[in-house]
């Protein structure tokens, strides 16, 4: 499984790279990557994470078609839909739809399985499913989403001793920060732009 855990941290280091640039290519090299990771967490007991990453990849080709369709609408070829703040109206429901799934996959997780730790699994995902959504409509505070996912992430690795994949969240927690201000920078500079402009 190591080896596994190793490449799927690799191509996982792309997935970040890609999201970081904004690019449209984080969709596909994120379908290969949620792949590695099924596998992965179901091996190591992390059955709601496993589940998610089934989850990713079908977020993966909505996001992919979403970014496609909207680069298809505008003129600018840097990107294929603009950054956007997330929606006053839309972070309730989305604070909701959280805590559901939290308590949902919870429940799930301590009745049904034998996951050694179902409510840090359960938290995780829950916020996972949420901030894939936003990062399909390139919203930019998605990334502070991850900011919790990933470092909450890196201390259950590290307890169930998933060292190679620990290290790749201690990467994406930090990219994750980045991120949230290279896309509010570049939202900046979009919204500057005169309307023609796309």
């Amino acid at each position: 499984m190591d080896i596994l855990e190793i490449i799927g941290a690799c191509i996982g280091l792309l997935y970040l790279y890609l999201e970081y640039k904004a690019n449209v290519w984080l969709w596909p090299v994120g379908i290969v990557m949620s792949l590695f990771y099924v596998v992965i967490f179901f091996h190591g007991k992390f059955y709601a994470d496993a589940a998610v990453y089934l989850y990713y990849i079908g977020a993966n080709v909505y996001g992919l078609a979403a970014w496609l369709r909207g680069k298809n609408q505008q003129s600018d070829e840097a990107l294929s839909v603009r950054i956007v703040h997330t929606p006053k109206r839309q972070i309730l429901p989305l604070a909701l739809v959280s805590a559901a799934l939290w308590l949902v996959i919870f429940l799930v997780l301590k009745n049904f399985t034998d996951s050694p730790i179902p409510w840090g699994d359960a938290f995780t995902t829950s916020l996972s499913v949420v901030a894939m959504w936003m990062l399909a409509q390139k919203q930019v505070e998605q990334w502070l989403l991850w900011v919790v996912v990933n470092a909450v992430s890196l201390c259950l690795y590290v307890w169930k001793g998933l060292y190679p994949t620990a290290m790749l969240y201690v990467v994406y927690t930090l990219v994750a920060v980045l991120g949230y201000f290279k896309w509010k920078r570049e939202m900046a500079a979009t919204d500057a732009l005169p309307d023609n402009a796309g």
